[in-house]
Formats: C-alpha cells, sequence, structure tokens
C-alpha cells in the first residue's frame, strides 16, 4: 500500500483523548454512560488516524442495508439540523480490512423528543477527514442529570422551543432491544422505565404471620404480660415471711408444750405459759389475716374452703382457750400455727405458680396448642398440635380442680361431724370437754398437709414445663391431656431441621452422577420429609438442574417415578430389593438411600442421624405414659422402628407405624378450631407437647392420690375423737399428741407431691 511507504514521524497522529477533547467529552469516562447518551456497549476503539488514512480515498465498509428505510445521512448533514426520515437502523460493526481504519458507534436507544442535530441523536459516524476532525464541533448545551429510574415518567414537562431537551441516562445494565423493536421508533424510554420499576418494586402487601404475630402479641400484654407484672408487685416475699414466722412460733409453742409435758413449768408460771400459747395464737392468725377474711367471705358468698374451714378452727380453738385458762391447762396452738403455716404456704405456691404461667406465656412469639380429637385414629382420640389461642389459658387455669372441690366438701361436711362428736361429747361429759373435744376435732378433721395437697404438685410441675415453654390450662387441660389417645409423631419431632446430614455419596455404574442427583432429588422433593431439605442442598451444590417428577407412586420403603422419561426409584435397602435392584455389597450402608434409575443402581446416599436431646427427651416421656400411643406419621421413609431403636435406645412395641398413605391422610387432618386446648407451647420441639402430656397425667394423679389421703387421715383422725368423746378420756387429747398426729401425716402428704417431679 501506498501509505505504508511514508515516514510516520513526518505525519500528525490523534490518540482517542485527543480526538474525545475536540468534540468536548475528554473529560469523561468512556466506559460509563454519561451526558452523551452513549453507553457502555457503545464505546469503540479508536486507533490513531494520519493524513493518509483520513484521505477521501479510503474505502470503509458499506453500511448493512434494513428493508423500509432510507440511507442515513452523513455526520455532517445530521449536526446541520436534518431530520432522519424512516425508522431507524441499528448497524452491524463490521471487521475492516487491515489497512484501513474506520470510527463507528452503535445506534443508542434515546428518547425521539431529542431534536435530531443533537449530538446524542447521532447514530453511525461515517469516514472524516481530518477537516472534519479539526472542525470546531457545535455546542451542545448543558445536559442535566436524571436518575436511571423515574417514579413518574410519564408526567415529565415538555421541553419549551427555545430549550433543548434534556438527554435522559440510559440504564447502567440494558437489555439489547430487537432490530425491530428498534426500528419500529415509537417506543417510549419513559414508560418502559415506568413498566420496569413497577415489576421490580410491587405494592407492599400485609404479611399473614406479621398479622397473626401482632394479634398474638397484643394479647399476650393484654393478659399474661399485664397480670405477670401486677403479681410482681404484689410478690411472695411477705408470704414467705409469714410462714416462716409462723414456723417460728409452732417450735417455739412445741417447745412450751414439751417442758409442760416433762413437768419443767412451775405452777405459778403455768398461767403465764398458757397466756403466752394463746398470743402466739393470735399472732399467726394475725400474720394470715387475710386468709382468714376470705375464708369468711366465702362462708357469705355460698361457698365452702380450706380457708372457711381454718377461721372455724381458729373460732374454736379461741374459745377452747377460755376454759383453758379457768382449768389451767395448755391449748393446742402449735397445731393451729402449723396450719396456719400451711395455709400461708399454699398461697405462696400458687402465686409463684401463676406468675411463671404468665411469664412463660408473656415471652411468646407462636403459640401451639394440643387438643384431643375423638375419632383421630378409628375410635381412638388423638392428641393433635395445632394454633393455639390465649383465650384457652386465661379462662381455665385459675379454675378450681376436681379435687379441691372433694375437698372443700369434705371439709363442709367434717365441721359438721366434729359438732355432732362435741355434742356427743357435752351430753355425756360437760360444756369443757365438749368445747375441746370440738376443737382437736377441727384440727385433726383437715390436716396441716392437704393445704398444699393440690398447690405443691402444680408448682412443680410448672417449674418443669417452664423450661421447655409450656403450660397447662387449668384443670380443664388436665382432663383433656389425661386418656388413652394416640399421639402423632412428624419427621420434625423425632430428627429436627439440621439433625440429618448428609455422610457421602457414591455413585455406581454409567449414569452421569450430576444426572442421577437431579432425579434423585425430584423424587425427594415429591416425596417430602425431612430429607428433602438434605438433597435439594445437595443439588444446589453442583449447580444442578430441578426435574419435575411424574407418575409418582408411593412405596412402604421408598418412592418411585419418572422423570425426563426414565424410571427412577428411591429408596431403603428393603425396597431395592423388593423391586429387583441388585446391590453389590461394596455399596451395602447400614443409614443409606439407594437410587436406582432404568433398573440398575445409580448411587448412594450415605446418612447420618443425629440424635438430639429434645427429641429423645419427648420420646422416652411418650413411651413411658401407658395410656399413650406414640403414632409415626413422618413423611421420611426411613424413620421406622429398628432407626428408632438405634438411635434412642427405645422400645416401639407400644409405637404404631401406618401404611404412607394413612400416615398423609391423619397428617392432613385438621382438628376442630372450637376445641378447647389441654396445654399452649411457645416452642416447637417434641419435648414441649410430650412433657405437657406426662405432666398433665402425673399432676392428676398426685391431686387424686392426695385428696383421698388427707381425707382418710381426717376421717381416721374424727373416727378416734368419737371415741375419745364417749369414753371421755382426756389423756389423749394433749396438744402434743394433736400436733404429732398433723405431722405423722405430713411426710406421705409431701412425698406424694412429689409425684410430678419425675416429669
Amino acid at each position: 500500500m501506498a501509505n505504508k511507504d511514508k515516514t510516520p514521524e513526518s505525519l500528525p497522529e490523534f490518540t482517542l483523548e485527543d480526538i474525545m477533547k475536540e468534540f468536548g467529552t475528554g473529560d469523561q469516562d468512556s466506559e460509563v454512560t454519561g451526558e452523551s447518551g452513549l453507553s457502555l456497549e457503545s464505546t469503540q476503539i479508536f486507533t490513531p488516524v494520519t493524513l493518509e488514512d483520513a484521505s477521501p480515498a479510503v474505502h470503509t465498509t458499506p453500511d448493512a442495508e434494513v428493508p423500509g428505510t432510507e440511507e442515513v445521512p452523513a455526520v455532517n448533514d445530521i449536526s446541520a439540523g436534518e431530520s432522519v426520515s424512516g425508522q431507524e437502523m441499528v448497524p452491524s460493526v463490521e471487521e475492516a480490512p487491515a489497512e484501513e481504519e474506520i470510527i463507528t458507534e452503535k445506534v443508542s436507544d434515546e428518547d425521539e423528543k431529542i431534536p435530531a442535530g443533537h449530538p446524542d441523536k447521532t447514530q453511525v459516524f461515517t469516514p472524516v477527514t481530518i477537516e472534519d476532525l479539526l472542525a470546531e464541533p457545535e455546542e451542545s448545551p448543558e445536559e442535566e442529570d436524571t436518575s436511571a429510574v423515574e417514579e413518574e415518567a410519564s408526567t415529565e414537562e415538555e421541553p419549551s422551543e427555545g430549550e433543548d431537551a434534556p438527554a435522559e441516562e440510559a440504564p447502567a445494565e440494558e437489555e439489547e432491544v430487537p432490530v425491530e423493536e428498534e426500528a419500529s421508533g415509537e417506543a417510549d424510554t419513559s414508560a418502559r422505565e415506568e413498566v420496569f420499576t413497577q415489576d421490580q418494586i410491587p405494592a407492599p402487601q400485609a404479611i399473614p404471620f406479621r398479622s397473626r404475630l401482632s394479634e398474638l402479641k397484643r394479647k399476650l400484654v393484654a393478659g399474661p404480660e399485664k397480670r405477670y407484672y401486677d403479681l410482681s408487685e404484689i410478690g411472695v416475699g411477705r408470704v414467705q415471711i409469714a410462714v416462716f414466722l409462723n414456723l417460728l412460733i409452732v417450735l417455739l409453742c412445741t417447745g412450751g408444750t414439751a417442758l409442760y409435758a416433762m413437768g419443767a413449768v412451775m405452777e405459778n408460771r403455768l398461767r403465764l405459759m398458757v397466756f403466752s400459747q394463746i398470743l402466739a395464737m393470735m399472732v399467726s392468725a394475725l400474720l394470715g389475716c387475710y386468709l382468714l377474711m376470705e375464708g369468711i367471705l366465702d362462708l357469705f358468698t355460698g361457698k365452702f374452703s380450706l380457708n372457711t374451714m381454718l377461721f372455724l378452727t381458729l373460732a374454736a380453738c379461741a374459745a377452747d382457750a377460755v376454759f383453758c385458762l379457768r382449768e389451767l391447762r395448755v391449748p393446742c396452738c402449735a397445731a393451729f400455727s402449723l396450719e396456719m403455716a400451711f395455709a400461708l404456704w399454699n398461697r405462696s405456691l400458687r402465686r409463684s405458680t401463676e406468675m411463671g404461667q404468665m411469664d412463660t406465656l408473656r415471652k411468646a412469639n407462636r403459640l401451639d396448642a394440643l387438643v384431643k380429637v375423638k375419632n383421630f385414629f378409628g375410635e381412638e382420640s388423638g392428641i393433635v398440635r395445632t394454633e393455639g389461642r390465649v383465650e384457652d389459658f386465661m379462662d381455665n387455669y385459675n379454675v378450681p380442680t376436681s379435687p379441691e372441690k372433694v375437698l372443700n366438701i369434705y371439709a363442709l361436711l367434717s365441721v359438721l361431724a366434729c359438732a355432732g362428736i362435741a355434742v356427743l361429747a357435752g351430753m355425756r361429759h360437760g360444756l369443757s370437754l365438749a368445747v375441746q373435744v370440738f376443737s382437736t376435732s377441727m384440727l385433726v378433721a383437715v390436716p396441716a398437709g392437704a393445704f398444699i395437697s393440690q398447690s405443691r404438685p402444680a408448682a412443680i410441675l410448672e417449674r418443669r414445663l417452664h423450661m421447655v415453654g409450656t403450660v397447662i390450662c387449668g384443670w380443664q387441660g388436665v382432663k383433656t391431656l389425661c386418656g388413652k389417645a394416640s399421639f402423632p409423631l412428624t419427621d420434625r419431632d423425632i430428627f429436627p431441621l439440621g439433625s440429618v446430614k448428609l455422610n457421602g455419596v457414591k455413585f455406581v455404574g454409567d449414569i452421569d452422577p450430576d444426572s442421577a442427583i437431579a432425579a434423585a432429588t425430584a423424587l425427594m422433593r415429591a416425596n417430602g420429609g425431612s430429607l428433602e431439605s438434605v438433597f435439594t442442598q445437595l443439588l444446589k451444590s453442583r449447580n444442578g438442574l430441578v426435574y419435575p417428577a411424574d407418575e409418582v407412586q408411593i412405596l412402604p420403603n421408598g418412592i418411585s417415578a419418572l422423570v425426563r422419561g426414565r424410571s427412577c426409584l428411591l429408596g431403603l435397602q428393603e425396597c431395592m430389593e423388593e423391586q429387583g435392584i441388585q446391590i453389590p455389597e461394596n455399596a451395602l450402608v447400614e443409614q443409606a438411600v439407594y437410587f436406582a434409575m432404568g433398573g440398575q443402581l445409580a448411587a448412594v446416599f450415605a446418612l447420618n442421624y443425629n440424635r438430639t436431646r429434645s427429641s429423645a427427651g419427648g420420646l422416652v416421656t411418650l413411651g413411658s405414659c401407658r395410656k399413650i400411643r406414640p403414632m409415626v406419621l413422618a413423611e421420611n421413609f426411613t424413620i421406622n422402628a429398628q432407626l428408632l431403636r438405634d438411635k434412642f435406645g427405645i422400645r416401639t412395641k407400644r409405637y404404631d407405624f401406618p401404611d404412607r398413605e394413612l400416615r398423609r391422610e391423619l397428617a392432613a387432618s385438621q382438628p376442630d378450631p372450637e376445641l378447647i386446648a389441654g396445654a399452649l407451647s411457645t416452642q416447637q420441639h417434641l419435648a414441649s407437647a410430650a412433657y405437657a402430656v406426662s405432666g398433665a397425667k402425673s399432676l392428676r394423679t398426685a391431686s387424686r392420690v392426695g385428696m383421698v389421703l388427707h381425707i382418710f387421715a381426717g376421717v381416721v383422725g374424727l373416727l378416734v375423737m368419737a371415741a375419745l368423746a364417749y369414753l371421755g378420756d382426756v389423756q389423749l387429747l394433749s396438744p402434743f399428741n394433736i400436733l404429732l398426729y398433723q405431722l405423722v401425716w405430713l411426710v406421705p402428704g409431701l412425698l406424694i407431691t412429689e409425684w410430678t417431679r419425675t416429669v
């Protein structure tokens, strides 16, 4: 070529920076869309241009012709103000010959409102000469920066006649528009930006979970939290101090009685000792005066409680104290102070139990209920978990229990029996003995342990349930959770999320590993259960594709389906043997899932099941309840009796393993929303529900046995008092013997209240 023979030093060179400065864009970043409207894709490589290269004799690459379009004028013609008729054209940048250099630019998609003479309207740079490069370009008006997305692009104002329209900044990553769309020339950039914004930023909608959570929090604040702070202001410190002082009075009175029995009290000091005993009894009554007031109110409202019995006992002992001062005999003040101490302890236990229950509920972020569904599995009832309501607890937790009602009825009958015994003693031996027999009969009719026979088991159980975030909805909840019933268990109950992990994968045969994993994941997704997340994570780690599963068939120990037209099988070793799939000896794994494609073993997925404390405790607890039959409704076919025995060491004879079709049917059944909950749980693990069931059974047993024991002790005491009243023997009616009788029956009573500690 001729231009190669010329010396390059004799010719001036123009670099990209010089050319950009001549056009007034030298300070702009060529890689970012700026005020000129050029995007990243439109930036081309400019090579140094010599005078020889810029001469008109240079041959250029012919422009691609588009049907229905007119020839695009040169840059000088466009900049002169002439408009381009017809549709816009996207020229293709072709590779120029080695000897020739051209400057081209892709057509940018700009708003049609920009005048034809505006620099941003330029579509094609044709071959230019040195005169064109040295010519002074037209000064473009200062352009305003606009954001890539306008919220109201359709309401933009049209530019006035004397002003140039500001060029809109193109999106940073604008999708390439097909040639047909660019050739139409009718699309509005602002309209497209508005649609893009609406698609990416949808209108905010209310989330049902958040609305339910806010409603739950509102009820918890209005109910349990408010009650908790009310009880916190009252506290239990003063009650506990009163209990301690009453026990101290019992010791002092017992010491004085023991000295009198041993003859260590002189006769001139006897009246002082009797008066001190009566004074100690009055101090004890003063410490529990609000309990006595409640007993009086119960009496006037048509009720009869143990507090009413305590008030009548105080009245009887006070009447007997008058005769004690006359006859210089020691009253039974120690026994009364012991009963008052246990009555105050009962109040302290009830208050602390209520505070613990309210504290459990007020911290809840979720609330699950345990309800009993009749005919859940045949004619057998089932204890099912559903969404809980705060009202189920607040309306039932403070209702008197059935053993309490029985004790109150017995207390009323015992008062009548004591009055009858006193009348018998008065008819046979006089008024003084009648009053003495009546006071002592009131003390032995209701032993001191009867006051805590219901509250202490509930307090011990509440402390244990508080650790797992569960409360029982009063005695109504105890009756709901007791009795013969089935307890369904799901995958998450036995193996919570994260406890099952993949221990390794072994591929067998010539099947592609990625295809095997994708097909196995498709079958596991169709099966569901806790293994679905494990297989999905494995597929995601290998960047695999998600395939659908067709013609799914649920098998006893696996699942089969068609994946991309090929027959696939996923299951345990027993399932493979039943379907005739041969498993090599080197592929046998103790805990694994086998996958076969086209009748050939393709992969072995080794699994690792981790035992959690909540699942182990829940399964052991349910197994200890004789009338509760755990029913495994897990969708994961790997969870069977053998796995439960190996991992948790439990006996599975009492466990039910229905077929998989029945499992899905029972798991999909929804209980009646009107059913009253037996317990509410703020946590989701199995121990919360299992402890509530076993705790309800233990509480009912402890309450009933304690009630029977103290009624039996009272009846025995009344029979003894009737015999003494008939015989008129007052030697056995000493204060020390009455206190000893109370203490003897107190020991088994306290042991029974420990029953709920085994939950």
